[in-house]
């Protein structure tokens, strides 16, 4: 069994210990310490509705999609070997011509109703478009700047309010939907203020010596979340990325803008990232999972390349990755929220659609095993991931497909034992499988010569 466990564990593509998953390109958030449960009734309902949902989908999609870069952070001067910059060019006017990038974002083939039919029969539930990236470019019809996709090329366009048309149609397909957003701008002049250089990510400024500048930018971002929280139709998640900018030394007013933001929005979680508290509804460990099962909700945000937004010729994941991800995430007790880029002409790029078609078949077939569940007491053996449905009696086993392709013969777990007499079903068949127990390890004989993407099976234990 030891070379079993190998096989599946190599399968699985785990992080070592709360390591991250493929290669890393961007700031990383990490998890926050400890967990705050929200205490108002429809925000725990709706959180609950959201743990069941399981698999989702982060849309990055900006100016640094029109040369397929990285998102944002190139403008940043900070000397880091994750922010690639094109080293011809002097600081200031790399910035600017970034900046005008604006000039060149016309995406005349952008068609939300194939975004939203791409995820959907990927088997994903919920969705999270980024309105406003660290560039401060706002990819929503703001008020409060000139800097948008309203504002440009595409601005003549009916569709030029481009988060009012994705929205709506993830909506329409009866999505989870959410916005993100955020905390740091830095085109706003409240922030970066051309007075002083841009050294690195945070407010360019001393607060304690600026007020006045500072509370015009909370000023601004309260009104341009306000704008997001009524002229958007429902939405169910606010998703605060930069989670540097927090108070004590950036206070941005959370109590204000969330209760502004509760007014409009009932129950809407609020996801302030790594800022333990009552405002960060769920934990969202970045390009990671965590090492044990967590027992509250959590999400893992994990991209399909290597990048949150589009590059070209992009090394993505294969659908038998992207399911043994999930597989571990929910039997660890979370979401995963799967990072994919637009193209700068408005679409989902081919090789995405095939994968993701691939392991929304798979979930068709096995999402009991995924959606609804909850913790199961032993969420993992000898390379096998388990869930359990909400009452605990009903236990799903993962087996995630080995690196060459060939199913062992049998596979052998402690604990969840099935109820003797009772049946060991394969799930994407319905087909009874022969098992066997010697006290607390379990044997169960797998099929041969199957070619699906992972194994998720079924069996009653004792409660």
């Amino acid at each position: 069994m030891k070379k079993l466990r190998q096989l599946l564990i190599s399968a699985a593509l785990l992080g070592a210990s709360f390591g991250t998953v493929g290669a890393q390109q961007g700031f990383v958030h990490g998890q926050s310490d400890t967990y705050v449960w929200p205490e108002e009734a429809n925000v725990l309902q709706k959180l609950d509705q959201w743990q069941d949902l399981k698999f989702g989908v982060l849309l990055h999609w900006g100016l640094y999609s029109v040369p397929g870069i990285v998102e944002s952070w190139s403008i940043c001067s900070e000397d880091q070997d994750w922010i690639p910059r094109d080293s011809t060019m002097e600081y200031n006017a790399y910035k600017q011509w970034y900046w005008g990038l604006k000039d060149s974002l016309n995406p005349t083939q952008f068609d939300p109703e194939q975004w939203a039919s791409v995820f959907q029969n990927a088997g994903m539930k919920y969705a999270i478009f980024t309105t406003k990236h660290h560039d401060g470019f706002n990819m929503f019809d703001t008020k409060q700047t000139d800097f948008s996709i309203a504002n440009g090329p595409f601005g003549s366009d009916p569709r030029a309010d481009v988060a009012a048309h994705v929205f709506e149609a993830f909506r329409n397909r009866n999505f989870m939907t959410g916005a993100y957003f955020s905390k740091p701008d830095w085109h706003c002049e409240y922030y970066w203020w051309p007075r002083y250089a841009t050294a690195t990510r945070n407010v360019n400024y001393k607060i304690a010596n600026h007020p006045e500048q500072w509370k015009k930018f909370q000023d601004f971002t309260y009104r341009q979340i306000e704008e997001l929280m009524t002229g958007y139709g429902d939405l169910d998640i606010l998703w605060l990325d930069g989670g540097w900018v927090a108070a004590p030394r950036q206070d941005i007013k959370m109590d204000s803008i969330a209760a502004m933001a509760r007014v409009n929005q009932p129950g809407i979680l609020i996801v302030d990232r790594t800022i333990q508290g009552k405002f960060e509804n769920y934990q969202t460990p970045e390009r990671s999972i965590p090492a044990t099962q967590l027992p509250n909700p959590w999400e893992s945000c994990i991209t399909l390349s290597h990048d949150w937004g589009w590059v070209p010729n992009a090394p993505y994941k294969s659908p038998e990755e992207v399911i043994a991800l999930l597989s571990e995430i929910v039997a660890k007790g979370g979401c995963f929220l799967l990072g994919v880029g637009p193209t700068p002409e408005g679409i989902i790029e081919q090789p995405v659609v095939d994968r993701l078609e691939k392991v929304g078949k798979w979930l068709s077939k096995n999402g009991k095993a995924i959606y609804n569940t909850r913790n199961a007491e032993t969420y993992s053996g000898d390379g096998v991931w388990f869930t359990a449905d909400k009452d605990g009696k009903t236990v799903y086993a993962i087996v995630p497909k080995p690196k060459d392709g060939v199913y062992p013969e049998y596979i052998e777990w402690t604990g969840n034992v099935p109820v003797k007499g009772s049946s060991v079903k394969w799930l994407e068949t319905g087909r009874k499988l022969k098992w066997e127990n010697q006290g607390e390890t379990v044997r169960v004989y797998l099929p041969a010569s199957t070619d699906t993407e992972a194994i998720a099976l079924s069996f009653r234990i004792k409660k």
